[in-house]
């Protein structure tokens, strides 16, 4: 079968301008990338999925490529980055559809149901399960774990340093990152050293040279020349904003997500690590996810599992499409 032409355009989301990548006809479907990636990071389901019938939407995420990129952490509520979802469909005259997320994306997705009543068909989860409520503000355990290790999302947190030094080197960074947690990679490693003095350049191992069987030269042109171009802080201000989003939930905290959900992760993903709390991520997440319609953890696999798996992935997430009816 062939696959559908993709096609740019930039939509007013609600005030938002976003950057969308779109191909097919049919029910609705919005991809949501995480970090450090892009609209681009589901090129491999994009075209595939609209080829089987499906309207297939990827935005660039508030903060991202050619998105609007706020520089207050606060304009990455769950408030607003909801809103930016229900304002593109809205922008698209679509009622519903079904949310594909990843990473931050996936955090993003899983709240949608809840935040877009009626909006959403459907998620299909890629590599973060639905963390439980936290009893404190996110950056106050941040603090706490970095005590014992280096910890990215404590590192984060800093306006302006990160920032900079990974600015400094967006190519070596994302060759390296990319690397380190994939299926081959070692991400644990980072997990060695203090926090103290080290940056994340100072603390990921070494990328072998591109191609990976995974990654071509030039589709991970596209993430070094956006970043390069863009910055990183639109993307690290997600991360910043995570004690917003907690007190956002204070005061309307998690429901049960009903609606079908499938997941999808690789085997060697660090977000399936019970280092840092003991127990099973994808275990605990079970009881506040009565939807839950299908766990797919494939052998050898990291984070980037719609990159990784392309064709694995794609065949699940089709799979579910069509059992939706």
């Amino acid at each position: 079968m062939s696959q559908a032409p993709v096609t740019e355009r930039y939509v007013d989301a609600g005030g938002t301008r976003l950057r969308v990548l779109e191909a097919g006809a049919g029910p609705a479907v919005v991809l949501c990338h995480g970090f450090p990636g892009l609209a681009h990071s589901w090129r491999n389901q994009l075209p595939v999925l609209a080829a089987h019938g499906f309207r297939v939407i990827a935005p660039d995420l508030r903060g991202y490529g050619g998105s609007d990129r706020p520089a207050d952490p606060a304009a990455y509520s769950r408030r607003a980055t909801a809103a930016d979802m229900t304002g593109l469909l809205d922008a698209l005259g679509i009622s519903s559809a079904v949310f594909a997320g990843h990473d931050f994306g996936a955090q993003l997705a899983w709240d949608l149901p809840q935040w877009a009543p009626g909006r959403v068909r459907a998620l299909m989860i890629c590599s973060v399960p639905r963390p439980p409520a936290s009893p404190v503000p996110p950056s106050a355990w941040f603090a706490k774990a970095a005590e014992r290790n280096w910890l990215h999302t404590h590192y984060f947190q800093e306006p302006g340093v990160a920032d900079a030094e990974l600015a400094g080197d967006p190519a070596g960074f994302l060759a390296r990152l990319y690397w380190a947690l994939s299926g081959g990679g070692r991400y644990s490693d980072v997990w060695t050293y203090p926090s103290e003095g080290n940056g994340y350049l100072d603390v990921l191992p070494d990328a072998p040279p591109l191609p990976w069987p995974w990654l071509s030269q030039e589709d991970f042109a596209v993430y070094a020349e956006t970043f390069a171009r863009a910055g990183f802080t639109g993307g690290l201000n997600w991360y910043r904003a995570v004690d917003v989003v907690w007190q956002e939930k204070q005061e309307r905290p998690d429901e049960p997500v009903t609606v079908p959900v499938l997941f999808v992760a690789g085997e060697r993903d660090p977000a399936l690590s019970a280092v840092f709390t003991g127990h099973d991520p994808v275990e605990m997440m079970r009881p506040g996810v009565p939807g839950l319609a299908g766990v797919h953890v494939l052998p050898g696999i990291g984070h980037f599992v719609q990159m990784e798996a392309a064709e694995q992935t794609t065949a699940l997430m089709l799979d579910f499409l069509r059992g939706l009816g």
